[in-house]
């Protein structure tokens, strides 16, 4: 016996607990917490693209999918709304529009929503209804619906942002500002030898620099809040690759600040309490990390070509490792480490389990065998 799933129909908003802009971290850590509604959660996605538009398919109602480069939900896909595994129940205005029960038919949208513009579906700002399984209609013959039209039952409904020109949004663009993103980091500009910058939504919001061996573990607390996790460091494999005394390459006490709610970690020196190290996650699909971290919208700002270039040069998450590469040292590619995280954890199979580690002054790249960069470390 289900439960039946319960949920309000918020146009250009949200449905239930999902809101529009959310991002993919945060909607699968509601997941987590509601798998009594959604015990099989399939993560659909482009293996052959850093940048894939994500869908989440929760069996049998919902598909929320996700932008691309930000990971923000932007569409909300209801189907299957008289399924009974389990019951699922729409309301509208404290009002019910659809249940198990009771078939949601277009006269029923129409009393509910109004008046329309005639068209293959019922559309309104921020929500759509459609008549066919895809989603696809047959041409209404005339301004007007038939009268056997008014009974066919709608076979899908459609949540997304409402679009300021009234024109329905792009599948494939990326979620307008919303308040869902308040608080949330909007993009990380990073700076070789210096640190980072991080921008906050909403838009206009004072910035925070965050420098490497100047700010503390204490300013990162007043600045970001407490981390979700703090750990020391254990793993000194790398030091082995040290050119100097490997006794003195890892220092003892040194902790980690993690914040995988803005896909950053931050390495602290145990002696001196100040950031040595940072951390910037892309979350790419796939990869071991994957939805550990959300995506840190990350920047790597280069010099400017001169004192009245306003614009310095930039290369950004969604860019290939080899268009990086070139921006840090035109030529040929320094030697690369191959790193498995896999290696550590016995039965775990991961299509993109190995990395590459390239290293430049002052920088670490993590790239995928197919170039996408999942991390990069700052020092």
């Amino acid at each position: 016996m289900f439960s039946t799933l319960e949920v309000d129909v918020r146009p250009g908003s949200g449905l239930g607990m999902f809101e529009i802009g959310t991002s993919l971290w945060n909607v699968l850590d509601i997941l987590r917490g509601l798998q009594h509604f959604f015990p099989q959660v399939d993560v659909k996605y482009d293996p052959d693209s850093p940048t894939t538009p994500i869908i989440l398919h929760l069996r049998p109602h919902l598909d929320l999918l996700f932008s691309s480069h930000h990971q923000r939900l932007h569409t909300i896909s209801v189907k299957k709304l008289r399924d009974p595994n389990p019951p699922l129940t729409l309301t509208y205005k404290n009002s019910v529009l659809s249940s198990s029960e009771d078939a949601l038919k277009r006269v029923g949208v129409s009393r509910m929503f109004g008046p329309t513009y005639p068209g293959e579906d019922l559309r309104y700002p921020g929500i759509s209804f459609t008549f066919e399984e895809d989603g696809r209609g047959e041409p209404l013959k005339g301004p007007a619906a038939q009268p056997d039209d008014r009974r066919l039952e709608v076979k899908q409904v459609i949540i997304s942002q409402k679009s300021l020109d009234g024109e329905r949004k792009d599948a494939l663009d990326e979620v307008t500002e919303c308040p869902a993103m308040v608080g949330e980091l909007s993009r990380a500009v990073a700076k070789v030898h210096e640190g980072i910058t991080l921008y906050f939504y909403p838009s206009g919001s004072e910035p925070t620099r965050i420098l490497l061996g100047s700010s503390t573990a204490q300013d990162l607390t007043v600045d970001l809040g407490p981390p979700l996790r703090v750990h020391y460091k254990e793993d000194d494999r790398m030091t082995i690759h040290s050119r100097g005394n490997q006794s003195d390459a890892g220092a003892d006490g040194d902790y980690f600040y993690n914040y995988q709610q803005h896909g950053m970690d931050f390495l602290i020196s145990g002696a001196t309490h100040t950031v040595k190290k940072i951390v910037l996650h892309s979350n790419v699909p796939g990869t071991p990390l994957f939805q550990r971290y959300k995506r840190c919208p990350w920047e790597i700002e280069g010099r400017p070509e001169d004192d009245e270039d306003e614009s310095p040069p930039r290369k950004r998450f969604y860019e290939r490792v080899e268009e990086i590469q070139h921006f840090f040292a035109p030529g040929e590619a320094p030697p690369s480490m191959i790193l498995n995280r896999t290696d550590d954890e016995d039965g775990l199979r991961l299509p993109s389990a190995t990395t590459r580690l390239f290293g430049y002054d002052g920088v670490i790249l993590e790239a995928t065998e197919s170039g996408h960069v999942v991390s990069v470390t700052l020092f």
